[in-house]
């Protein structure tokens, strides 16, 4: 009885040191969508609290500092510490707003996720196809290892279409004529004409 004791506290001590497997990039998505699509089925919820529970998952699934850096590009470098912690919260207001409205006229289309496309060692394209009643709509989710190896969300490509290439062209644009400043202050602007 001593030695089986034993030998299960030893097995237990073994398992217990074993490396936990971290979920693959596809694995990741495929909880966060579904996580999303649960709030969006949920007839219950009303809309203001679809928005809540879509704003937490939101930042379990993207880095919005990673994000804006690559939204941003070599401007990033052009914004002080205190520009960069104002413009982040405002961009994320931003996205919300744009994206939350898209994603609340959700019509219970299915999600296929498809493959895995490594971009480098530590990014990832996740391939899935959002099927409707008329049409497959492709959307790749581009994901990094971060620094605890949790994978997250820098960007997405709906039909070909960079969220953070539409968005660097934007701001490419602004910043060609104008300080980061006035970047903010546009920012702030668009942010509180989405509240009124």
């Amino acid at each position: 009885m001593k030695r089986l004791v034993v030998a299960l506290s030893l097995l237990l001590l073994v398992l217990g040191a074993a490396p936990v497997q971290a979920a693959t990039p596809l694995e990741t998505v495929r909880a966060e969508v579904n996580k999303v699509l649960e709030v969006l089925r949920n007839k219950s919820l009303k809309e203001e609290m679809k928005r809540e529970k879509l704003r937490v998952i939101y930042n379990e699934m993207f880095d919005q500092e990673e994000l804006s850096k690559w939204c941003l590009g070599r401007n990033w470098n052009k914004l002080s510490e205190a520009q960069r912690k104002e413009f982040l919260p405002l961009f994320q207001q931003v996205l919300e707003k744009t994206y939350g409205d898209r994603i609340l006229a959700y019509s219970d289309e299915k999600i296929v996720f498809d493959k895995e496309v490594p971009i480098t060692s530590n990014r990832v394209e996740v391939q899935t196809r959002a099927i409707t009643k008329s049409k497959e709509i492709p959307m790749h989710y581009r994901v990094f290892k971060d620094k605890g190896g949790a994978w997250r969300c820098y960007d997405i490509v709906v039909e070909n279409v960079s969220l953070v290439m539409n968005y660097r062209s934007q701001f490419n644009e602004i910043l060609a004529k104008n300080s980061p400043d006035e970047l903010i202050n546009i920012l702030r602007k668009k942010v509180k004409d989405q509240k009124s």
